[in-house]
């Protein structure tokens, strides 16, 4: 069976690996991304018996609020990045000065142009965490930065 190119391109998935994560309109690299989630609360209402009926209230589940996202963002520790970009971000807490900025991580294809994108609006960091040290490993330093957001939306490049 021959399968073009262009068959290739539209109908199979795109690797995990090629992607680009942007804050506040800068290009920032990171290995890991997770918790690109979106989902709702959930409401319960119960309708009384119908009089006479024995069967107890009937039972109905809605969709509701969208949730805040929680999203996890992983990279190597680089000396003049890694202040600069988050450190001073969640540094800025304590003032009660935080600024809420939108973050883009976009999937790309194999020329690196984005084919999807998820966008986490109003994103602030709520967690940093320095890398794990250890005398016995020559692992590069890997720090994580835990984010807080409205919610997160997919557009199609």
């Amino acid at each position: 069976m021959a399968v073009s190119p262009s068959d290739i391109k539209q109908a199979y998935p795109l690797p995990v690996y090629n992607y680009r994560v942007e804050i506040g309109g800068d290009a920032v690299a990171f290995s890991e991304v997770t918790g690109l989630s979106i989902s709702h609360e959930v409401t319960t209402f119960k309708e009384s018996p119908i009089s006479g009926g024995s069967a107890g209230p009937r039972v109905f589940l809605m969709p509701s609020q969208a949730k805040e996202a929680t999203v996890t963002l992983k990279k190597g520790f680089v000396r003049t990045e890694s202040v600069k970009r988050l450190y001073n971000w969640i540094s800025s807490i304590a003032l009660n000065q935080v600024e809420k900025r939108d973050i883009f991580v976009r999937l790309c294809d194999e020329a690196g142009e984005p084919v999807i994108s998820w966008k986490i609006l109003n994103a602030f960091p709520v967690k940093l965490d320095a890398p794990g040290f250890d005398a016995k490993s020559n692992d590069v330093a890997v720090e994580t930065i835990e984010m807080r957001a409205d919610r997160v939306m997919i557009e199609e490049a």
